[in-house]
């Protein structure tokens, strides 16, 4: 009985062991056997680095649009208050007073206080 050699082709291959290398260098292995086996599960592949990649620009601009929404938030409220004080401290009775002496409007301070007038029906 022959015995079996391990280096032997198994039957139905029909490919020798040297032809690895040249399938290799020439470039068919990687062709014909890997990508176009598994063209579909590559091309998903790619599709999710995609997506991936463009979810990643999409997260960064509205980080970006949060970060200068948030500043100009913080700037209109430190507007609000400043020209809330200057409102305040310009409706005093002492200013009001001031400034109308300074425009000379004629204007004078009541000496008696106000009073409601009630008109029956």
């Amino acid at each position: 009985m022959p015995e079996k050699n391990e280096k032997e082709e198994k039957p139905g291959t029909g490919k020798k062991k040297g032809s690895f290398m040249k399938e290799l260098l020439s470039g068919s292995l990687i062709s014909d056997k890997i990508v176009l086996k598994n063209f579909w599960y590559i091309l998903f592949c790619t599709f999710l680095a995609a997506l991936y990649i463009g979810n990643r620009f999409h997260a960064e601009r509205i980080t970006r649009e949060t970060s200068r929404l948030s500043r100009e938030v913080r700037d209109l409220k430190a507007e609000s208050l400043s020209t809330s004080a200057k409102l305040m401290s310009v409706s005093r009775q002492s200013e009001v007073y001031r400034m109308v002496r300074e425009k000379g409007l004629g204007l004078e301070e009541l000496k008696t206080p106000p009073y409601r007038l009630i008109v029956n029906k």
